[in-house]
């Protein structure tokens, strides 16, 4: 894999009460490196209305994924198959607690791509919310399949 890539994540969020599906796409560049049997995403995420942005470092290997955000918006998330964790998570809006966890947690890697799949139960202030999914993407820029136009 190339060091710049294209990140595309796909969250699914299932509310339990009315059973919708609220589907949520961020595609942004960014780099990538893998050290020590670990992948690694550096990539900036704006929010509209605000000018600072969120830096994000993502991390993950095949039962275990990592982000942290820092600007804007700050969190340390960890999803690890079968297990709980708690983090705040700080917005423009106030600042939440934050429960997630993760029950499976998939990866396939090829040369210049690798997905990423984790469901998880998400709970904000002790309060059970929803059932999600996040799909991830990385793609070498240059791999072709790909374009910021499209």
């Amino acid at each position: 894999m190339k060091k710049d890539v294209i990140i595309t994540i796909r969250g699914l969020q299932f509310v339990q009460s009315d059973e919708e599906m609220e589907p949520v796409e961020v595609v942004t560049p960014g780099e990538y490196y893998k050290k020590n049997g670990q992948h690694y995403l550096l990539f900036e995420e704006s929010m509209e209305g605000f000018g600072e942005t969120t830096h994000n470092v993502m991390k993950f290997r095949e039962d275990h994924l990592e982000v942290r955000k820092k600007g804007l918006v700050n969190v340390h998330m960890i999803f690890e198959e079968n297990k709980k964790t708690l983090s705040y998570y700080q917005t423009p809006f106030g600042i939440m607690n934050m429960g997630i966890a993760a029950t499976n947690i998939q990866m396939q890697e090829q040369q210049d791509n690798i997905d990423v799949r984790v469901d998880y139960a998400l709970n904000l202030n002790e309060n059970y919310v929803a059932d999600c999914t996040i799909f991830m993407n990385v793609k070498s820029r240059d791999s072709g399949e790909f374009s910021l136009e499209s």
